[in-house]
């Protein structure tokens, strides 16, 4: 009885101080610091490579994916700004639930063991309505933004320490054992500063010591902000920051923006950003003494509801980030990255504690080395050339040089990543629709559905001008910001006038012509109830000019214009004051004589009668005014609704707008945003391919010319139901709802493109990189999930392979061998590696440089048909190779 008492005891005992030990580390905290080579954490320097992810451009039931992609692709540190119109709506009404719960953001990340850059700002810019800022604030007396006011001030730091506090309470400081290891206090200022005078730079210093003053146990940045005062480090942001330096030798070098792509606009073409130039501006940064960089954007997400800015910046935020709107990863542009991440890691030893030596190996080559005197070396040699290759001699050996490119050797001896050679694989995206288009109703890869017909739709019509019972009057043309604070896209301007016949403004009898000047960003005019015509302005000039005949009626006549924004102004000195709204003039033109109704008494009314009646609601009630029937179509001011079933399957959701106008779609009563199909880019400026080498602008590289800037929509998966979903649109403009379709997203094929030049794959080096490489170069397939296999070849060539993925093709010579070798090597498995070289396939034509392209499509792994061909009598050939097959099928369960 007595042994057991004491087992029972010592057991209880050991319990209790393992478990009450591993408590303690759990909440123990972690210093944070920096010197002038990096981010030191607990006493070591490390390189941190880091992505933006924006909590609201995704839904909570997603975070958790995106963040293990993140990391799955290399990433320390997630990167994200705080939204203030978001958390804080009305003053001192807080909003902190479903995609605004800022904390459950943090903690998810904290689980995937990553760190955070928590971005306060309050100002954000980021393409989000009003830079960020509660429009409530611009009606507090005497304020100005961003400037040394102390109304404005005040409101900032009232809401930095509310979100320094609830990061406290959480415990979410590293220094509390929380995962955030840096904070940001304002944004981009230093980019403007310039237009406020002698007050910026006391603004400025207010800021820092306001941030500072919070004790978070952190250090905090200002990026773009050279006079950041210490501790303050400044950072950069921009497409390249290799020549970047802190404004003192005491501070890291830190890039908290590197832009991925960039964003899109209604009205413009679709831009991208080759990864070869991405991966060549991230290595030439650590490169030139680097240790901390962020991708704007990691994933880049959805505009829900009416978060853009700009104005007309689009619903979609994709920003051609690794991980795409969708949640999908966007290859080869995350694997290429991932593998950058790799090889830079493998030279973190040497990059933290030294500074590089740098030597010039010829016009436009450098090589930068990281040596200690331990011996540990790495090493970066960069051709910054954009026209020619290049061979070089570097530490006795001899190295090829793609233009605009950058080697990496952790060892200072071998090369395991070259910038402009991708071995990882590409992904080629597919959109199924899920309802079918005349021309496409055979393709397999058209999921075919009933989708939404006309007897599926009920409408209301939205009443033109006055309906509202809290409609006013003023003397004049109001501003619509200030009258309608944003809490609408739309202000109705009403007018009535009497005309006899004979008045001087009119043309032929009652006609005239109505003049309408606007600062935009779109206006329609009606005239007695019917559409006159319309304006919108784009995102280079918001202003809208309209000149439109119109025909009067012989005694009351009422003039209605519908003003709207899309977006507010997000970004510049003082944007907080760039208007919008029918300002005028407003007039009737005659040959004459011109009548000028802009001082007249104008009725005004906030917002839609159908926003007042919560139409975009799922519910609806006994006294609902839906209507069923003859549906109107191709008629401006119409609200559609229609009830659909969610499409099977997990893949994520869009819907294709094409057909309407312009408006706004809710899915059971959520915004998933403004559609605006008809916005047609222009014609020109694209390309079927882009050349990465060279300094990247947003216009270099370009797609979608002529098509609508965005066609497809997000629908979160976690907004829908199996079954009973309720579909709600705002038409604006005049469309026809039947020809919507719902579509799902999802990869349908493989590809990689591997040359004899590439590195062998980082896992093939050894543990000591001096020592020459024992393998070459690999492609490596690999299915996006683990429940698919790889079921057919499309394509193969080893040898000269044109095109890119989803269009290759054989160039001169291809190897005979190749096809069966790749399909013994893939087709029935999840993943393959084919070493690429001749002892694999021989030799179809000596002398040149070959490479092997690979295009295979995936399916799931159960009842899966795979045909392999088999290949006889082969010819080669001076213009190629000519294949004989004989395909064999079989089933695989």
């Amino acid at each position: 009885m007595r042994e057991s008492f004491f087992f029972f005891f010592f057991f209880f005992f050991f319990v209790f101080v393992f478990y009450g030990s591993l408590l303690l580390c759990a909440v123990e905290g972690v210093t944070v610091e920096y010197d002038h080579r990096a981010l030191v954490i607990d006493g070591k320097r490390r390189v941190l490579i880091s992505g933006s992810i924006h909590y609201p451009r995704s839904t909570p039931q997603t975070w958790s994916d995106l963040v293990q992609k993140s990391k799955d692709g290399g990433l320390d540190v997630i990167e994200t700004y705080i939204f203030w119109n978001l958390h804080e709506p009305v003053r001192n009404q807080y909003d902190f639930e479903g995609r605004n719960d800022l904390v459950k953001f943090v903690k998810t990340v904290a689980d995937a063991g990553l760190y955070v850059h928590l971005r306060i700002g309050p100002y954000v810019c980021a393409e989000w309505n009003y830079g960020g800022f509660p429009l409530w604030l611009h009606f507090i007396p005497g304020i100005k933004f961003r400037t040394d006011n102390e109304p404005f001030k005040s409101e900032m730091q009232r809401f930095t320490a509310k979100i320094v506090d609830m990061m406290k309470q959480e415990k979410l400081f590293a220094s509390q054992g929380g995962p955030i290891i840096l904070a940001q206090i304002e944004n981009e200022y230093g980019n403007i500063d310039s237009a406020y005078g002698s007050a910026a730079k006391s603004y400025i210093n207010w800021a820092a010591t306001m941030a500072t003053s919070l004790d978070t146990g952190v250090p905090w940045v200002m990026c773009q902000q050279s006079d950041a005062p210490d501790p303050i480090i400044n950072t950069c942001n921009g497409f390249y920051c290799d020549q970047f330096t802190p404004n003192s030798d005491k501070k890291p070098k830190m890039w908290t923006e590197n832009w991925s792509g960039w964003f899109l606009s209604f009205g413009g073409r679709v831009p991208y950003r080759p990864v070869e130039d991405l991966a060549f501006a991230v290595a030439r940064f650590f490169q030139r003494g680097g240790t901390f960089q962020n991708y704007y954007m990691y994933h880049g997400g959805t505009n829900f509801g009416r978060t853009t800015g700009g104005p007309f910046i689009a619903t979609s935020y994709d920003y051609d980030a690794p991980i795409d709107e969708y949640g999908i990863v966007r290859q080869p542009k995350w694997g290429h990255l991932k593998d950058l991440h790799k090889s830079i890691k493998l030279c973190e030893e040497a990059l933290i504690a030294t500074d590089p030596t740098f030597s010039s190996l010829g016009p436009n080559l450098e090589a930068h080395v990281y040596k200690t005197g331990s011996g540990t070396c790495a090493a970066f040699l960069a051709n910054v050339g954009t026209q020619s290759d290049a061979t070089v001699n570097f530490n006795g050996n001899t190295y090829h040089l793609p233009a605009w490119s950058v080697s990496i050797l952790p060892g200072c001896k071998n090369v395991v990543f070259n910038t402009a050679k991708i071995n990882s694989q590409a992904t080629r995206l597919e959109t199924r629709r899920l309802k079918p288009e005349p021309d496409h109703q055979a393709l397999e890869e058209i999921a075919v559905s009933s989708g939404l017909s006309q007897t599926d739709w009920s409408w209301v019509s939205e009443p033109v001008g006055i309906s509202k019972s809290d409609a006013f009057k003023k003397s004049g043309l109001l501003e619509q910001i200030n009258t309608t604070a944003d809490a609408s896209d739309y202000l109705w301007y009403s007018i009535s006038t009497e005309i006899q016949g004979d008045e001087p403004f009119l043309l032929n009898g009652t006609q005239t012509i109505l003049h309408v000047e606007s600062l935009g960003h779109g206006l329609h005019a009606f005239i007695n109830g019917e559409l006159a015509g319309s304006g919108v302005g784009n995102s280079g000039n918001a202003k809208v000019k309209l000149e439109k005949p119109i025909t009067l009626l012989s005694g009351h006549n009422t003039i209605d214009l519908l003003s709207l924004t899309v977006g507010l102004q997000n970004y510049g000195a003082f944007f907080e004051l760039s208007g919008a709204g029918i300002t005028g003039p407003v007039k009737l033109k005659g040959k004459n004589d011109d009548l000028d109704l802009s001082s007249n008494q104008w009725t005004y009314q906030i917002g839609l009668k159908g926003e007042e009646l919560g139409l975009y609601r799922a519910a609806s009630g006994s006294s609902s005014p839906w209507k069923s029937g003859s549906l109107p179509k191709n008629q401006p001011l119409i609200w559609y609704k229609a009830s659909f079933d969610a499409p099977d399957g997990n893949n994520p959701i869009a819907i294709d707008f094409t057909g309407m106008g312009k408006g706004e779609a809710w899915i059971n009563g959520l915004s998933i945003g403004r559609y605006w199909p008809t916005y047609i880019s222009p014609e020109n400026g694209c390309g079927s391919s882009c050349n990465y080498r060279g300094p990247y602008s947003s216009g270099k590289c370009l797609k979608g010319c002529g098509s609508p800037s965005q066609k497809m929509y997000h629908v979160p998966r976690s907004w829908i139901q199996p079954s009973g979903n309720t579909l709600v649109l705002f038409e604006e403009m005049g469309g026809d709802p039947t020809q919507i379709s719902f579509a799902t997203r999802q990869a349908e094929t493989l590809c990689a493109h591997v040359s004899e030049l590439h590195p062998p794959p980082l896992d093939a080096w050894g543990s000591d990189l001096q020592i020459g490489q024992k393998s070459g170069p690999v492609l490596r397939l690999e299915c996006p999930s683990p429940d698919q296999l790889i079921s057919r070849v499309k394509f193969v060539s080893f040898g000269t392979p044109q095109g890119t993925c989803g269009t290759y093709r054989h160039g001169r010579c291809s190897s005979n061998r190749a096809l069966s070798i790749v399909q013994q090597a893939c087709v029935g498995s999840k993943s393959c590696n084919i070493g690429v070289s001749t002892k694999t396939f021989g030799d179809p034509c000596k002398g040149v440089i070959k490479s092997l392209a690979v295009e295979a499509a995936f399916t799931g792994k159960k009842s899966v048909s795979f045909s392999r061909k088999i290949l006889f009598g082969c010819t080669n050939v001076e213009q190629g190779t000519k294949f004989h097959e004989l395909s064999v099928s079989y089933l695989r369960g």
